[in-house]
């Protein structure tokens, strides 16, 4: 696996500013607000302490707090939106006026992103590349929020049933391809939105692992990539069996590997510790590019 050179994209937040990508790989902390988080187990579930370590998080050098009220794993069982709102709307509430990063929602839900939006929320994390709600491509339009979308096949609790590729990489880039038509012809600038090839989701092990191996393929689709590899099942097909939070080691490789293969956005769970790894992976990439005599920038 090489190093692959890293368009660079300035993408405008309805709140006001610039989310500058390319210059350094940005950092999405995952604050999951549920009772059944697979990776942290409810750790965030309190409002309160949600809200201080949404905060901490950001001193700890999080670029952008994902903010989620629905476990979305493999066989999750769907929330009500209004159970969704009940999580994340004092969380928000607690944020405002507190944090100077910006805010993404982790939602498929219209209503719950129209509500975050509302509440100061910049981004949209659609795990289902609007997919599952067809009214949520209005809610970003009307709001010019900066919106995800993500790779899978299926409902969380079927996905796997989907999980069949006769060449995963060509088949997530064509389907992505045609969400991103969609959302053009839903009103939607491009240039507002970032791809993401949907680590875990609608995938096996060998699916995630190679798209992992092969993430350069997706700079073609003309957007910036965001990655979510933290503490997923699919590292235990190199590790062995794991619990989620013991799989920050393999975590730290994943992302590593994300950086060099030109990834603008990371999805982590410990930020402190990923923080650290991107930085050197960064300082690689640099150094990659200026060992071949021309800067990153020059090369896109």
């Amino acid at each position: 696996m090489g190093v692959f050179p890293r368009p660079s994209f300035d993408v405008p937040l309805p709140t006001g500013g610039t989310l500058h990508l390319g210059d350094r790989t940005l950092i999405m902390a995952v604050l999951n607000v549920t009772p059944d988080s697979f990776a942290d187990g409810g750790l965030h579930a309190d409002p309160v302490r949600a809200v201080d370590d949404a905060l901490a998080m950001e001193g700890a050098g999080a670029d952008i707090i994902d903010i989620g009220g629905e476990s979305t794993r493999p066989g999750a069982v769907p929330v009500s939106a209004e159970e969704e709102l009940a999580r994340v709307i004092p969380v928000l509430r607690g944020l405002a006026g507190r944090l100077r990063v910006p805010i993404s929602i982790d939602t498929y839900k219209a209503a719950v992103a129209a509500s975050a939006l509302d509440l100061g929320a910049a981004i949209v994390n659609d795990i289902s590349a609007f997919t599952y709600d067809p009214a949520l491509p209005g809610v970003v339009a009307r709001t010019r929020a900066v919106v995800s979308l993500m790779h899978t096949r299926g409902q969380a609790r079927t996905m796997y049933r989907d999980a069949h590729y006769d060449d995963v990489v060509r088949e997530v880039c064509a389907e992505l391809g045609e969400r991103l038509q969609h959302a053009g012809e839903a009103g939607i600038p491009l240039s507002h939105v970032l791809i993401d090839p949907g680590i875990g989701f609608a995938k096996r092990a060998e699916h995630s692992s190679t798209l992992l191996a092969r993430l350069e393929a997706l700079h073609a689709l003309g957007r910036p990539l965001l990655v979510g590899p933290s503490r997923k099942s699919f590292l235990q097909r190199a590790t062995g069996e794991q619990a989620p939070a013991a799989r920050d080691w393999g975590t730290a490789a994943a992302v590593t590997a994300a950086v060099l293969a030109g990834v603008h956005v990371v999805r982590v769970h410990a930020v402190p510790e990923m923080v650290d790894v991107v930085r050197v992976a960064d300082m690689l990439r640099r150094d990659a590019f200026v060992d071949q005599g021309s800067t990153e920038a020059r090369a896109t």
